[in-house]
C-alpha cells in the first residue's frame, strides 16, 4: 500500500489476517461493477502493516463502559482502521471506507461522486437496539478528508485503553459532531439483503457469512454485554433451536443468491489471477474460508456481465 497523497478518490477496504481473501473479492468487486473504474483507486489497509493494533495484545479497553481484553487475532481486529483514510490521503480528497464482508454490487463511483453537500461524512443507521440509540453504522463511510485531521487513529486507539475514549462511541461515531455527517440510501451499505435496489452488500451476520460455512467459529462471541432484560437477549436461544444451528460453527447463508454471488466473484479472482488457487488452499487450510470452496466455485454459474 502507498502512503503519499492521493487526489483521486480512493476505495479502503480494510482487513486483518482473518479476513483477507475477502477484502481481495471486495477489492475486486469494487473495479468488477463500476463503469468508471479508471477515475478511482482501490487499496487494502492491513492490520499486518499497522503494528500499534498487535502491541496492545491482552489489554483492557473500554467498550459499552466496561473492560474487555484486546485481541488482535480476534475476526473484526481490523476495525480501528476504519479512521485510518484521511491520515493516509494526506487529509486531502475523498475516500470511501468499507469492511472486508462488503461488496460491490452497483457502480461505486455513483458514490464517490456524490455531492456531500458540506458533511464530512456520509453512512446509514445502525438497525436493531444500536440503531434505536442513535449509533450510525462506521462499516461503510464515505469520507471528505480534508475535514477529518482530528482522525489520528494510533491516538484515537492509545486513549481506549487510557479509558479516555470508549470503543462503541468511537465505531458509532458518537464522537463527530452531528451536523458533520450525512446520510446515505440504506442500499450503499445493505445488511444481508441482495435486491435489485443493493449497491454494496454487507455479510453482517457473521455466523451466515457464506464462504465460511461449516467451519468452526473463530470471533469472540462474549464480547457483546448481555442486557438479561432485552427481548433480543432471551430469544437468541428460542431463534437458535428453531434454525437448528449452533454457535460453535458457521451456518449456511439462508440466502442462496448471496452465496451465489460472493462465490462467482471469488471464481472470477481464480479466472483472472486476483486470487491464487495456491492461496485459496492456504486460506482453507487456515479455517478462514471454507474447505469445500473449490467445489462451490465449480458448481457456481458465472456472474452477468
Amino acid at each position: 500500500m502507498s502512503d503519499k497523497p492521493c487526489d483521486e478518490p480512493v476505495v479502503f477496504v480494510h482487513t486483518n489476517h482473518r479476513q483477507y481473501l475477502g477484502a481481495l473479492v471486495s477489492q475486486y468487486s469494487m473495479r468488477r461493477n463500476s463503469r468508471h473504474a479508471d477515475r478511482f483507486d482501490v487499496r487494502l489497509l492491513d492490520t499486518a502493516d499497522h503494528p500499534f493494533l498487535r502491541g496492545r495484545e491482552g489489554q483492557s479497553y473500554q467498550r459499552e463502559g466496561r473492560p474487555v481484553v484486546w485481541r488482535y487475532d480476534d475476526l473484526q481486529s481490523f476495525t480501528p482502521l476504519r479512521f485510518l483514510p484521511p491520515e493516509v490521503m494526506g487529509f486531502r480528497g475523498r475516500a470511501l471506507v468499507v469492511d472486508p464482508d462488503v461488496f460491490a454490487v452497483g457502480d461505486v463511483f455513483e458514490l464517490l461522486a456524490r455531492d456531500m453537500q458540506g458533511k464530512a461524512i456520509l453512512c446509514r443507521a445502525r438497525t436493531g437496539s444500536k440503531g434505536l440509540s442513535g449509533c450510525l453504522a462506521s462499516s461503510v463511510m464515505l469520507l471528505d478528508c480534508s475535514q477529518l485531521r482530528h482522525w489520528r487513529v494510533e491516538q484515537g486507539f492509545a486513549e481506549l485503553f487510557s479509558g479516555q475514549r470508549d470503543y462503541m462511541d468511537w465505531i458509532c461515531l458518537a464522537l463527530e459532531p452531528r451536523e458533520s455527517i450525512g446520510l446515505f440510501e440504506d442500499e450503499w451499505n445493505d445488511f444481508d439483503q441482495l435486491s435489485p435496489r443493493t449497491k454494496l452488500i454487507h455479510n453482517t451476520k457473521r455466523h451466515t457469512q457464506p464462504w465460511k460455512t461449516g467451519l468452526p467459529v473463530d470471533f469472540n462471541q462474549a464480547r457483546k454485554a448481555v442486557k438479561p432484560l432485552a427481548p433480543s437477549t432471551w430469544l437468541r436461544p428460542v431463534k437458535r433451536l428453531l434454525r437448528g444451528d449452533s454457535e460453535a460453527v458457521y451456518i449456511q447463508h439462508p440466502d442462496p443468491n448471496q452465496e451465489r454471488f460472493f462465490f462467482g466473484l471469488l471464481r472470477e479472482c481464480l479466472e483472472r489471477g486476483v486470487v491464487s488457487e495456491a492461496l485459496l488452499r492456504e486460506e482453507m487450510r487456515r479455517n478462514h474460508i471454507r474447505h469445500d470452496a473449490l467445489e462451490v466455485i465449480e458448481r457456481t454459474p458465472p456472474l452477468a456481465a
